[in-house]
């Protein structure tokens, strides 16, 4: 196994769809010293985006969205992945959930250079023990 795996806390906000929206909270958290391990945004309908922030210290996250007026979601967790890049690597980790008889709702991977790879996974709740199993993960 060329990967490190290790569950994640994640949060989410709808926010209006516009230009700068994204660069606006990115920022706000920035002046509050966040770091965030990874972020994703994507339009929600036609006029809302989703904006998932994976955050290397989610108390903290929570307090700094909390005081930029942002309504956060509930905590909740999902998976990254980091590790070897080679061809097959996220259909090699993807294999162990489906012979698990794990769906995954969604999965993000990219090459990071210098030979890696990352990547971002969710299952439902209800499958996260399992998969957490199944991928090694820690």
């Amino acid at each position: 196994m060329d990967e490190d795996i290790r569950r994640v806390d994640y949060y989410y906000v709808t926010a209006p769809d516009r230009p700068g929206e994204a660069a606006r909270i990115l920022s706000a958290l920035h002046d509050a010293g966040i770091n965030l391990r990874a972020f994703s945004g994507f339009p929600q309908g036609a006029r809302k985006s989703q904006l998932d922030f994976l955050p290397e210290d989610s108390r903290a996250f929570a307090t700094a969205a909390r005081k930029a007026g942002l309504k956060l979601s509930k905590k909740k967790s999902g998976f990254m992945i980091e590790g070897t890049d080679r061809p097959g690597a996220v259909a090699e980790v993807l294999g162990r959930l489906a012979a698990a008889g794990i769906n995954v709702t969604s999965v993000q991977a990219v090459c990071a250079g210098a030979g890696r790879y990352g990547g971002l996974l969710w299952v439902k709740a209800k499958d996260l023990r399992k998969a957490a199993k199944h991928l090694g993960a820690r």
